[in-house]
């Protein structure tokens, strides 16, 4: 049965059927031929889609599209090129310190990729940014929008391993900050032996008055990362009902404070919104009978016992699953591959005494580097589409980006006090 299964949804994968579709129709096959009622799918479906916690899903994309609508973006551009503008390979540092301001209200790579993308892939050209090297930068940065709270792919994550999605979301802040840091390192390294983006004069007292005015004129869109997250761990509310605050909050500061969101661009902002939740949503249910047959035949029983018989050793297992995940990300979406894989590895990563915090945010952070790694790089598409140049064009300077990330999956999994501190901290 599961041999047939997989064989299935490679085959389906190799013809280009969308994922969700092809998680639901290998999962139609393997049941059938099992002689199982097929009223187990939709059971199984529903079932999954039942959660009080998967609401916060659509609201957390709802308020990112009403954040990204309502001018928060270039207010946190503006503050980050006045925080770090004025280095070497400044404009490139700003794409990545702001794709770590949005990563705080969206909670989605490719959305964060798009809005950031969008208006410094140009001015980074104007700046003598190569153009393909800068639609690396904005893609590689992107996947700090599902590492750095709130991130849809922890709420995911969560419910299927019956982790604290509070906890996760806490844990993610050192494991960004260090990929941020990381990358506007790279980028400029890279500058200053290139050549691009010439630095700009700095005065002390007159930086002060820029970054205090550019500071007021963000305060509100960096105060709501504050709210969720302070008003989660204060217990005023939970997950799900903290995105329903931001809703709230993304509207009100949208209309009312910055007067950027009219009634004309409400029914758009819902469309993606529904667009966006449905996609997410279809590939939840398909991946959840996926899951279900995949526990019924006891696969993480017979993977976690030849993972033991193999080596009994943390270090050699999270290699494994380091290599397993960075594989499965280059050809499957993130969303699939938690709800698939951490039901199999989960169980298997407390026997080696890992912590759950822990595991959950090297899933998100390997597979949100599979977001600008070829064939099914989201982020990759987003950029490419936005900077007008192919992919292939992007294979030199992504190098760069992918080794550096590649360390700082491996920095993350072995020093687990960068995911485990805060929550630990808190609780």
């Amino acid at each position: 049965m599961i041999s047939t299964l997989f064989i299935s949804l490679l085959v389906l994968f190799v013809i280009s059927v969308p994922i969700a579709v092809s998680l639901g129709l290998s999962s139609i096959i393997a049941l059938s031929l099992k002689g199982i009622p097929l009223i187990t799918l939709a059971q199984s479906v529903f079932e999954s889609l039942d959660s009080f916690s998967l609401m916060a899903v659509p609201f957390f994309i709802l308020a990112g599209n009403l954040m990204q609508t309502g001018g928060i973006s270039k207010r946190l551009i503006n503050l980050a090129n006045v925080l770090v503008g004025w280095i070497k390979g400044g404009l490139g540092a700003v794409a990545v310190l702001t794709s770590m301001f949005f990563a705080t209200l969206s909670g989605s790579s490719s959305a964060t990729t798009a809005a950031i993308g969008s208006t410094l892939i140009p001015a980074m050209e104007k700046k003598g940014y190569p153009r393909n090297f800068a639609a690396a930068v904005c893609a590689s940065s992107g996947e700090l929008g599902v590492i750095i709270p709130p991130s849809i792919s922890m709420i995911v994550y969560g419910l299927v391993a019956n982790v604290s999605i509070g906890s996760l979301f806490i844990a993610g802040f050192l494991p960004g900050l260090l990929i941020g840091l990381s990358l506007i390192l790279l980028i400029s390294i890279v500058a200053r032996i290139r050549g691009f983006d010439t630095v700009s004069s700095f005065q002390k007292s007159q930086w002060l008055k820029e970054l205090w005015i550019a500071f007021k004129d963000s305060f509100l869109a960096l105060l709501m990362p504050i709210i969720i997250l302070g008003g989660i761990y204060a217990g005023w509310f939970t997950p799900t009902e903290a995105s329903v605050v931001a809703v709230v909050y993304g509207f009100f500061i949208g209309t009312v404070v910055y007067r950027e969101i009219r009634m004309k661009d409400l029914m758009p902002i819902l469309i993606r919104s529904t667009l966006a939740t449905s996609i997410i949503m279809l590939i939840v249910a398909f991946a959840s009978i996926f899951a279900y047959i995949l526990t019924m035949e006891q696969v993480p029983h017979h993977v976690g016992k030849s993972i033991a018989e193999f080596s009994d050793s943390p270090v050699v297992f999270l290699i494994l699953v380091n290599l397993m995940l960075f594989i499965t990300g280059m050809f499957m979406e993130t969303l699939a591959s938690i709800i698939i894989i951490a039901p199999i590895l989960a169980p298997v990563a407390i026997q080696f005494g890992i912590d759950p915090v822990h595991f959950g945010i090297i899933m998100v952070v390997n597979l949100a580097v599979g977001m600008v790694t070829p064939p099914v790089g989201v982020n990759l598409f987003v950029a490419c589409q936005i900077a007008n140049i192919r992919i292939d064009q992007l294979a030199r300077p992504l190098v760069l980006f992918l080794g550096v990330l590649i360390l700082d999956v491996f920095i993350i999994s072995y020093v687990p006090i960068l995911s485990t501190w805060l929550p630990s901290l808190l609780q």
